[in-house]
């Protein structure tokens, strides 16, 4: 298993995303509005959760449980940032992943999201299947503390 830094760097991540910078993302600094940086990690946690196809279960869906997230430096328009993703831990029904976002080259945040996967009709936590497991466990990396 590869050993990621807290502050890595783009090519570091197994999975990699983009995502274009729109001129409505700026507020009154001229800089990328910190709720747009949540939009960035949904970027990078689609490619991986939908891109092939679903890995939740059949009447089931991913939710957050958890989300922190670091704002290290900022985001300007116009451009693209880079969104980089890794699993941290694969659990009975949840797993975490770990964000880097880039402009350039350069760390602008870090995140650490507990996803769960739920149940439909109950709305309660539901198991990940072998196979969902597997798939997760090839995006794994331990994160140096």
């Amino acid at each position: 298993m590869m050993v990621m830094q807290m502050k890595p760097e783009y090519e570091d991540f197994p999975l990699k995303a983009y995502d274009k910078i729109r001129y409505a993302d700026t507020d009154r600094q001229g800089h990328v509005n910190n709720a747009l940086f949540s939009t960035f990690l949904e970027t990078g946690r689609t490619e991986l959760l939908y891109a092939r196809e679903p890995l939740h279960a059949e009447n089931a869906s991913f939710v957050i449980a958890s989300l922190k997230l670091d704002l290290l430096s900022e985001i300007r328009w116009p451009g693209t940032v880079e969104i980089g993703s890794a699993i941290t831990r694969v659990g009975n029904s949840s797993f975490s992943l770990f964000q880097g976002i880039y402009q350039n080259g350069k760390l602008a945040a870090v995140a650490e999201t507990v996803i769960v996967q739920m149940d439909e009709n109950t709305r309660k936590s539901a198991p990940l299947s072998s196979g969902t497991k597997e798939r997760l466990k090839e995006y794994l990396v331990e994160l140096e503390k």
